[in-house]
């Protein structure tokens, strides 16, 4: 069940976060094509879970979690400096692969779309 509270809390903390990302965090690690999709905080406020969607290499996505995570004490700090608080939640980076699965079952549409019936029929006896 969603709480209104800890999802105003969440959206909070996903435009700062989103804010931080694009000016504040200078390690070359983190891609120019990241965007914060969704903040899950924990009913208690100790966590927020900070999905990340990555535009690039598997290689480029892993580098700008890792370099998040190194960041994420600052990003604790500007969190508690922005938002009043009892408990500063602390982040979670975690990878949000949606957009890859959308993209995914998109193509798969289209590919069964591309086939004649027959051959729709013959892929469904095998």
């Amino acid at each position: 069940m969603a709480y209104p509270r800890t999802n105003r809390i969440g959206e909070e903390i996903k435009k700062l976060v989103s804010h931080l990302i694009r000016n504040e965090l200078k390690d070359p690690r983190i891609s120019n094509l990241t965007s914060v999709v969704e903040v899950d905080v924990t009913r208690d406020l100790r966590y927020a879970n900070i999905y990340i969607s990555v535009y690039g290499t598997k290689e480029e996505q892993e580098n700008t979690i890792d370099g998040l995570t190194k960041a994420a004490g600052f990003v604790r700090k500007e969190i508690g400096k922005n938002l009043k608080l009892r408990y500063t939640p602390e982040p979670i980076f975690k990878m949000d692969t949606s957009i890859e699965k959308g993209l995914y079952i998109s193509r798969l549409i289209n590919k069964v779309n591309e086939k004649t019936p027959e051959e729709v029929k013959d892929d469904t006896v095998k």
